[in-house]
């Protein structure tokens, strides 16, 4: 595979991202197509982050089952989509090497996403986190290879405990840290919910920001999460499985009950037309 270089824009883009990091809260939400890309950047989002589930399931496939090949084809896409940052959901860096992740995190960024996420999970049920070692080598070399790039794209060290069924504050906390240690720029433990843990994790890898992930119904606010400290907030495939649900429930009343109310409150194709008309043109 021979890299093209990346888009036009991407150093602005990277800059302004790097900027959004330094003080305050935003709202990274999770595009997975070019349309939802772009109705969310004419929302007036600043950043805009990739969602592996949700892109997975656009193309009728479980999270985890793209290949690297078909995630940068889709990074590329994504970036050219809109004038925002774009934040790549990188899953575990499509390696099962230090080496690895270094090469296939290189390729990512010459698709022109501002930022980068790595994943500590191995996808094994029986043991599904890494080594702390073995993750920390694997964030070292991702550093390494942003470096060898220009050094401006944004590293995300994911610590995968409580999404993986290891829900140990305590082991988290130490994976974030030592993340941060190999050169991460932006912390995240995706799971974690209460304030409690939100403030620990904020706490405990400081001064740098922490990405918190809302992809349920919280009582939590913006504000209050900004009151804790969070620098980011994503949302994961929140919003695709509210597009999935929504296409779900008017799909099942029409074929089990013959009743077609489901499409009550949709928007209309010349709503859509105009919105979209809005945008950029094709990419």
């Amino acid at each position: 595979m021979t890299p093209s270089g990346p888009p036009p824009g991407v150093s602005q883009k990277r800059a302004a991202f790097r900027e959004l990091h330094q003080s305050g809260c935003f709202v990274m939400p999770n595009p997975w197509d070019v349309g939802s890309a772009r109705m969310l950047a004419g929302l007036g989002f600043k950043a805009l982050a990739t969602t592996s589930s949700g892109y997975a399931w656009s193309c009728g496939r479980a999270d985890g089952q793209l290949s690297l090949a078909e995630v940068l084809a889709h990074l590329r896409t994504m970036v050219e989509a809109t004038d925002l940052p774009v934040n790549a959901d990188f899953e575990s860096g499509f390696a099962d090497t230090a080496d690895g992740v270094a090469e296939s995190v290189g390729l990512a960024v010459e698709t022109g996403v501002a930022g980068i996420s790595i994943e500590d999970s191995t996808g094994d049920p029986n043991q599904p986190l890494r080594g702390i070692g073995e993750s920390v080598e694997r964030i070292s070399a991702a550093r390494a290879a942003i470096d060898s790039n220009g050094g401006d794209t944004v590293l995300v060290g994911r610590a995968e405990n409580f999404f993986v069924g290891c829900p140990d504050l305590d082991d988290t906390l130490l994976r974030l840290q030592a993340y941060a240690e190999a050169g991460a720029d932006c912390l995240y433990a995706p799971g974690i919910k209460t304030p409690d843990e939100i403030r620990a994790v904020v706490s405990a890898v400081a001064p740098k920001p922490v990405n918190v992930l809302i992809g349920w119904d919280s009582d939590l606010s913006v504000q209050d999460l900004a009151d804790l400290g969070v620098r980011r907030i994503s949302l994961g495939g929140a919003l695709a499985r509210a597009a999935w649900g929504g296409f779900i429930q008017a799909a099942r009343s029409i074929a089990e009950q013959g009743r077609f109310d489901g499409l009550a409150n949709v928007p209309s194709g010349a709503e859509l037309n105009s919105l979209f008309g809005k945008q950029r043109g094709p990419v």
